[in-house]
């Protein structure tokens, strides 16, 4: 049926435990799908998991955690590669696409506190308590949100985080993603979700995407199930606001999506490094359209990197569209000049 038939499928992870949980619920949606067929998990340590003492807005990488498995990839050792996909740059290096994108987890920021702030907000924090993150985007929102608190870079996996928190007196909260916390089981750690009045979230926060060869049509049919549309929509239009500012982690960019009743409303914002500048839009489209039958020589078609044949084509356009016109008005605003200042302070 699909050709894949008879061969083991080749999955590349990262090692870490976060990576590992994610790459493995996707195969089991896979296996659940395809009974048939036989997956093997192929784990490897990437650029970001070794360099741990940077910050990494500072290494100036855009594809950090994501260059070793593109290069498995690229080199057949694998044949699909599972990630985080605010890891994924909005544009991806020839050859490749990102074959599903599935259905989101929570996209909001949580804050974790130490054990002795336990049931505290970060409001009710004493001053010049300091809080850890490696986000400009968060330090920015939440530095002017809190100017009482001090923010400072923590790094590592899930797991060295939660230990430099839990272990010294150094933070007295850190930030991270929910979603991360839920796949690993530690939703009991957040003491606090953040709402995105209080702190827009990343660019495709908290959901998973199957990076594939383009050109690999067996393994894009079989990945491509995995797909849930208003994920794919709403990243879309999230991706494409991001793409069109220039924007990578170097920058505070953010964002919020809300998809209702066939409308697509986006949120976006930039901020200078102490977040005293910024600039926030919000703006909709209607994504109401019918599947037609899209065979024929576009049928592969991709929006800022993902190729999403079962989610309808002039939605998918509407979507990419909306987050190019979203960035317009903030450029027409004077968000370049806030985001290069970001940059060259960053750079400095």
């Amino acid at each position: 049926e699909n050709g894949v038939e008879g061969r083991a499928v080749r999955v590349g992870t990262r090692r870490s435990q976060l990576a590992r949980i994610q790459t493995d619920s996707v195969v089991m949606m896979l296996r659940e799908l395809y009974p048939d067929l036989h997956f093997e998990i192929v784990a490897m340590s990437t650029t970001g998991d070794k360099i741990l003492d940077t910050a990494l807005s500072k290494i100036g990488e855009k594809s950090l955690f994501t260059k070793e498995l593109e290069n498995a990839l690229e080199r057949n050792e694998v044949d699909l590669v599972v990630h985080s996909l605010k890891d994924l740059p909005t544009s991806l290096p020839p050859g490749f696409t990102i074959g599903a994108v599935c259905k989101r987890e929570n996209p909001l920021d949580a804050v974790v506190f130490h054990p002795k702030n336990c049931g505290k907000t970060l409001s009710l924090l004493p001053e010049k308590s300091v809080i850890g993150t490696s986000s400009l985007r968060r330090a920015a929102q939440l530095k002017k949100k809190f100017p009482q608190l001090e923010f400072r870079d923590i790094r590592g996996n899930l797991n060295t985080r939660l230990k430099k928190l839990d272990e010294k007196e150094d933070f007295s909260a850190i930030i991270l993603a929910a979603a991360g916390l839920k796949r690993m089981g530690w939703e009991n750690r957040i003491g606090q979700l953040l709402a995105p009045e209080d702190c827009l979230y990343a660019v495709g926060q908290g959901a998973l995407a199957v990076e594939v060869r383009a050109k690999d049509q067996e393994i894009l049919t079989m990945v491509s199930a995995l797909h849930d549309a208003d994920t794919v929509l709403c990243c879309i239009a999230e991706r494409a606001f991001m793409k069109r500012l220039e924007g990578g982690c170097s920058v505070p960019v953010a964002v919020n999506t809300l998809l209702k009743d066939g409308q697509l409303y986006l949120t976006g914002a930039v901020y200078s490094l102490d977040g005293s500048d910024s600039l926030k839009e919000t703006m909709q489209t209607s994504v109401n359209y019918p599947h037609e039958n899209e065979d024929g020589p576009n049928d592969d078609v991709q929006h800022v990197g993902i190729t999403a044949k079962n989610v309808p084509a002039r939605a998918q356009e509407a979507a990419e569209n909306l987050g190019i016109e979203l960035a317009n008005l903030l450029l027409s605003k004077g968000a370049k000049h806030i985001l290069s200042v970001a940059r060259q302070l960053n750079d400095a």
